[in-house]
């Protein structure tokens, strides 16, 4: 561990061994919770032929049945509650565009812990008490904001609430009110990178100096960019609402090598998405997650769709996560060619003449599926520079990933924009007949 043993917390401070003392003491907690109080998981369990007496050690739980977002959605609003609902204090929930949402709830005490891990993360990037944390993640029932806030105001630091849109009042607030800390999504921050300089401000002259990207996968040459054009450290914060929200792990400042899980209260595995058999650290697959002190919500395996794999601790006792790759539930199959936003997006950012925003839009032209990649080109390209990017597009497309596509360079802030989550594909393909 790197950082000075008096900034860490108590469970930070653990070994190896005290640590996997302490996850399965939990963990058998958990699942009873889960078993007495949730009439889906003793249903679940039971038709699985496994009892929460049956975790004796770590690797049992690969025994138990899988959580998925369907289950949560067929128990809404309130069934995969486990406790009474005079005992929550909020509510949270997905935004349901493509169907029912999932709804989370908390207790007090499920508020404190989120706070905590936020509060952990926080530090872990690099913030400190006394500093100026500018929030634009979406408040509301989105977990982001309110997550962001609660931990960096638990961690002792001053909070700008300002949620996302207004951007040309965002690069305003910055200047005026010079925070030392952003938390927002990669891609919006790259959207008030844009703002910055067409007002004529200087990214790398302002106050900022760490910033906490999450909610969508992003790419070590998006962070790269980032970094030498705002003068920033900028680092990986990880979570989700099912599970908790923002806060389940977090890259440290000091080694930006992956999330280091905060396993003292989510437990991952990481299975193959198709057979779901667990699979062994350093092997990438899905990561599933088990709540280990949720109190409200319980939540057991629980597949994220998201891609990675799990590595030893470096500046933590925490196994880390790889930064996500993508989520199998996003992936394109193009022609039988597995394809993810990630890798195209990796080809963007090393294409001059474009910005690092881009679409990938599906179409169906008789019998073939066909993907265009939609970018946009920088202010400063002129009509030759973009063709260039095209060609250079569709040619990396094809040689790295092997499949064709069309390429469109379209005129800067073109493409629509997103405060929270990026809508990186758009499937305009008729369903078969």
């Amino acid at each position: 561990m790197t950082e000075a043993a008096d900034l860490l917390d108590p469970a930070e401070r653990l070994d190896v061994e005290g640590l996997r003392a302490l996850q399965l003491e939990r963990l058998r907690s958990s699942l009873r919770h889960a078993y007495d109080n949730v009439p889906f998981y003793r249903e679940s369990f039971e038709k699985a032929g496994v009892h929460p007496d049956d975790c004796r050690s770590l690797s049992d739980l690969a025994r138990f049945p899988f959580t998925t977002k369907a289950d949560l959605r067929e128990n809404y609003p309130y069934g995969m509650f486990a406790v009474p609902r005079e005992r929550i204090r909020r509510i949270h929930a997905s935004s349901g565009t493509t169907g029912l949402p999932t709804v989370v709830g908390y207790t007090e005490g499920d508020l404190s812990m989120w706070a905590d891990m936020v509060a952990r993360s926080i530090r872990a990037a690099g913030g400190r008490p006394g500093d100026t944390a500018h929030v634009a993640y979406g408040y509301g029932l989105f977990t982001g904001g309110l997550g962001a806030h609660y931990g960096a105001e638990r961690l002792g630091c001053t909070v700008i609430p300002a949620s996302g849109g207004m951007t040309s009042r965002q690069v305003r607030l910055i200047q005026d009110l010079k925070p030392s800390i952003i938390m927002v999504t990669p891609s919006y921050m790259l959207t008030l990178l844009d703002e910055f300089e067409r007002q004529g401000v200087d990214p790398r002259g302002t106050s900022l100096r760490v910033g906490i990207f999450g909610a969508e996968p992003w790419t070590e040459r998006m962070r790269q960019e980032i970094e030498e054009r705002f003068a920033i450290d900028a680092v990986d914060i990880y979570g989700l609402s099912e599970v908790i929200g923002p806060g389940v792990a977090q890259e440290c400042v000091e080694t930006k090598d992956g999330l280091h899980i905060w396993e003292d209260h989510f437990f991952p595995e990481v299975v193959d998405p198709v057979t779901g058999e667990v699979l062994p650290d350093g092997e990438r697959g899905e990561l599933v997650f088990t709540s280990l002190t949720k109190e409200a919500m319980p939540i057991v395996r629980y597949r994220t769709r998201d891609l990675t794999r799990l590595l030893p601790g470096t500046a933590r006792v925490f196994r880390r996560m790889e930064k996500i790759t993508g989520r199998s539930d996003d992936m394109v199959i193009l022609r039988g060619v597995n394809l993810f936003p990630t890798q195209i997006e990796e080809i963007v950012l090393r294409t001059p003449g474009v910005a690092p925003h881009f679409q990938l839009r599906l179409t169906r032209e008789g019998r073939l599926d066909c993907l265009t990649v939609r970018a946009e080109a920088r202010p400063d390209a002129d009509p030759a520079a973009r063709e260039a990017a095209a060609r250079s597009i569709g040619a990396a497309v094809k040689d790295g990933i092997g499949v064709s596509v069309g390429v469109e360079i379209v005129d800067p802030e073109t493409l629509e924009r997103s405060v929270g989550k990026i809508r990186r594909i758009v499937d305009l393909r008729e369903p078969r007949g």
